[in-house]
């Protein structure tokens, strides 16, 4: 193993003379580490990485950032494709502080270090007979991720995974670590359910768990005509759990519903555990079939409605209705996720429920370049052309009502929440994939986004936060209101000189910062300064900017520009 020395050889003398001060806590930091999100769609070489193993150690590791002026970045899986986790300063890990601290088996209150990924908390509360609410599609993440990014299932009965957190502590720019709830610290709290990283490290959340349980699921692929029909009353409440997969060229969809079984069902012999059916093609053959497909597509991309046509008929079968139905019995942890296939570009947005329908039609006459009297036609009115433009399918089609279990008068819903707060919301998200790690050509996906947006702001949606969208802090203002500036005052108190602020932050959540990056420290220089209003400067460890290239490997890397001195 390499000595402390030899781990740390590459970083400034100034700094590694701060950092190798020996005061018998552990500082677990190597250099010269390389981040990558999970699709490869950014990477960025951060000074140090670091993953430490206590309370104590995440605490060592604020301080020692305030006295090098370093910001501090905490990422998971790096599932989200946006430049959200980058950084060229410090990166803090959490994969090492990750146990349960305690499990409530009466109650269902677990108390669960943050750093714990969705996998290994499932597996744990399912020794105790206990279970996540819901989850979303994956379960790679850290729960600290999950609820920092908005992360949701897909029913009428839940909304956001935070929903589930009872209390939680977080490490804060002061290198105190603070306990907050719906009672203690509110503010706090409703601001860091739902932090994007730019509050501090979440070290410890108390998880409402309930009693373990199983889905019983079954899925059929219909046209989309037939699936409008149902939407109001049949089609998000014939189940516990729904989720819709919308193929824009072939207008027909798949739909997943689930329902409970309870762990007293499957001991008594009345329902048991089985798998779906199988085919040769669900496998690898699929696996490879597609990937190849979706390359040939960047060279030739008119060819992509023939595959949606192909790859999913081969998958869902090329009838319609309840001759493609297939079924499972599932544990609840296994039932909820879905292989997320390839590298790809997410784009979603949450609005209203009961706008889908008019969504989904006006965005497939738009790809298909409809015309008055063709089969679909409505008026789409978005005014870009489609003209050479192919997508990739589906549109991954969800609910949730976050009304049902928090509120601002509970002190438990999240200010930065992008759910509806009257009434349930329905998120649509748009695919591009990256196959073999390189991006669509012909700005393909800047196109398709480009009018998804416009179509999403039409009918008063919000971006999901980790996903890749376009707005300015402006317009999120706008969205959020009062909620954005509750927000933004709990980060001016809690992180005042930006040690949890980077590009990423800056862009979205603070006010648009004006910088003299480059220019020599003269008296026209200063008196500009002085000039621009507080809440407009950069903040002092704030991380100013990102230099991006293309990576070797595929997507982008990205070079930002730090502190580089270190206070006396």
């Amino acid at each position: 193993m390499a000595s402390k020395d030899q781990r740390l050889r590459f970083l400034p003398a100034s700094v590694r003379a701060v950092v190798k001060v020996d005061d018998g806590i552990a500082f677990r930091a190597r250099t010269q580490y390389v981040h990558k999100t999970w699709a490869r769609t950014y990477t960025s070489l951060p000074e140090l990485f670091i993953q430490p193993q206590s309370q104590a150690e995440i605490e060592k590791v604020v301080n020692l950032a305030r006295k090098c002026k370093r910001r501090i970045t905490t990422v998971g899986c790096g599932h989200s494709p946006s430049d959200m986790t980058c950084t060229s300063s410090w990166l803090v890990n959490l994969d090492n502080f990750n146990r349960v601290v305690s499990v409530d088996k009466e109650t269902g209150l677990c108390v669960l270090e943050a750093g714990i990924r969705l996998y290994q908390l499932c597996e744990e509360l399912d020794r105790h007979g206990l279970a996540m609410p819901s989850l979303g599609s994956i379960n790679e993440q850290s729960i600290a991720g999950a609820i920092s990014t908005g992360t949701h299932s897909s029913s009428l009965d839940h909304g956001l995974v935070s929903e589930s957190i009872v209390a939680l502590k977080i490490t804060l720019a002061d290198g105190k670590t603070h306990a907050c709830s719906p009672t203690d610290q509110p503010e706090l709290f409703r601001a860091a359910l739902l932090s994007l990283g730019g509050l501090g490290i979440i070290t410890e959340v108390t998880f409402q768990a309930v009693p373990a349980f199983s889905l019983a699921w079954d899925q059929t692929i219909d046209s989309d005509s037939r699936i409008f029909k149902q939407w109001d009353n049949v089609l998000w409440r014939q189940a516990k759990f729904v989720r819709v997969w919308w193929f824009p060229y072939m207008r027909r969809a798949v739909v997943w519903k689930a329902n409970v079984v309870t762990s007293a069902d499957l001991e008594s012999g009345k329902v048991k555990h089985r798998e779906p059916p199988t085919s040769y093609y669900d496998g690898w053959l699929g696996y490879v079939v597609y990937h190849n497909l979706l390359a040939l597509s960047r060279w030739v991309p008119r060819i992509l409605p023939w595959v949606e046509w192909f790859v999913f008929g081969m998958q869902y079968g090329f009838g319609n209705g309840e001759k493609t139905k297939i079924s499972a019995v599932q544990p609840s942890q296994k039932a909820f996720l879905m292989n997320c296939l390839y590298s790809q570009f997410v784009n979603e947005w949450a609005i209203p429920l009961h706008k889908g329908p008019e969504a989904l039609m006006r965005l497939g006459a738009w790809l298909q370049n409809l015309k008055p009297g063709d089969p679909g036609y409505v008026d789409h009115g978005i005014p870009f052309s489609v003209d050479g433009l192919w997508v990739h399918s589906p549109v991954e089609v969800r609910v949730s009502d976050t009304t049902l279990k928090t509120s601002d008068s509970q002190g438990n819903r999240p200010y930065l929440d992008p759910t509806r707060e009257d009434g349930p919301t329905l998120y649509l998200n748009a695919i591009m994939y990256r196959p073999y790690h390189r991006d669509p050509t012909y700005g393909s996906t800047e196109r398709y986004y480009q009018g998804f947006e416009w179509l999403m702001r039409e009918l008063g949606g919000r971006p999901h936060w980790a996903k890749n969208f376009t707005a300015s802090t402006d317009e999120l203002q706008a969205l959020y209101g009062e909620d954005m500036r509750q927000w933004r005052a709990v980060h001016d108190a809690v992180d005042p000189d930006g040690m949890f602020v980077g590009p990423w932050q800056r862009r979205y959540l603070l006010p648009r910062c004006v910088e003299d990056v480059g220019k020599a420290d003269s008296n026209a220089t200063r008196k500009a300064e002085g000039s621009i209003p507080a809440q407009k400067r950069p903040l002092r460890f704030e991380e100013s900017g990102f230099k991006c290239e293309p990576a070797s490997d595929g997507g982008i890397y990205v070079v930002g520009r730090q502190n580089v001195a270190v206070e006396n």
